[in-house]
């Protein structure tokens, strides 16, 4: 049997610790469990969500439409759930609080479906913007919001329409449906813009934490959904899928569905997205550079 035998310039093989182990990999591997039980900072999250807005700019119109539409249609589930779960609790104290878990059910599908829902989009496309602004990433903010926004806005007019005219669920649900879509239309205009900046507010800072949640995910979109629900705050996708029924069922006219809700929530929003949370986080992650 041939022996090798090692050259002089060769370089030695590492020293083993007495357990067999290279002390150099122990190191190595407790300082990546260190850094992985670390939260991201506000740096890295600032970046995470910066190179997801620039892929989310980058696509096609008719990506973002298609996907869009698909987050409007899913985002009435929001609706039915929680009809369903009013429906079939009793009449108790409690039951507004459990019940208004339905409403995180289109969030879940929506955010884990990588689906694009534009009150999302209120902050993620607007950190590539702020970070280097130009003509060309205005024209694409723009863009994307328009094809978004109306698609998600179609999606939920068609959800409304079938659980309006088919029957889809017992008359029970119905009603409940009902005095829900009630209950989004009740403030006058202000009130509901108010509300409405507390929304937006409330799902772009979900944004903002989903990259340092993880393995947590499902918990963090269940409780700020919930907590946009059980605030009476107006979202303005998922109250359009309310209003839109009551619109389809003759319980209110088109008119104040669509200039007494939409509109109010459609700014309320954004100006919760973009002022209180986009443009503050970015002058935290930013500020020294």
């Amino acid at each position: 049997m041939a022996t090798h035998v090692r050259n002089p310039t060769e370089s030695a093989p590492p020293p083993e610790s007495e357990h067999g182990t290279d002390p150099g990999t122990e190191h190595a591997t407790e300082e990546q469990h260190v850094r992985e039980a670390q939260s991201l900072d506000a740096k890295s999250t600032y970046e995470v969500i910066r190179r997801e807005g620039q892929k989310e700019l980058e696509r096609s119109t008719d990506a973002l439409f298609w996907s869009g539409l698909a987050a409007g249609l899913s985002m009435g589930f929001s609706f039915l759930t929680e009809g369903i779960l009013r429906a079939k609790l009793p009449d108790a104290p409690w039951r507004e609080l459990v019940a208004k878990l339905g409403y995180c059910v289109g969030f879940l599908v929506v955010i884990l479906g990588s689906q694009q829902l534009f009150t999302e989009n209120t902050l993620t496309p607007m950190v590539p913007l702020l970070s280097r602004k130009s003509d060309t990433k205005v024209g694409d903010v723009l863009r994307l919001w328009a094809a978004v926004f109306v698609a998600n806005m179609i999606g939920t007019l068609l959800f409304g329409l079938a659980m309006a005219k088919l029957a889809v669920v017992e008359p029970d649900i119905k009603r409940a449906l009902s005095d829900i879509a009630g209950e989004a239309m009740r403030h006058d205009w202000w009130t509901t813009f108010l509300h409405a900046i507390y929304a937006g507010w409330i799902i772009a800072l979900l944004v903002w934490v989903l990259p340092g949640a993880e393995h947590n995910k499902v918990a963090v979109i269940v409780v700020m959904t919930w907590l946009i629900a059980v605030g009476g705050f107006a979202h303005v996708v998922a109250g359009s899928s309310e209003v839109f029924y009551a619109a389809w069922r003759g319980e209110a006219s088109w008119a104040d569905a669509l200039a007494g809700f939409v509109l109010p929530s459609l700014i309320g929003n954004m100006v919760g997205g973009i002022t209180l949370v986009a443009a503050l986080n970015h002058a935290q992650a930013t500020s020294g550079e």
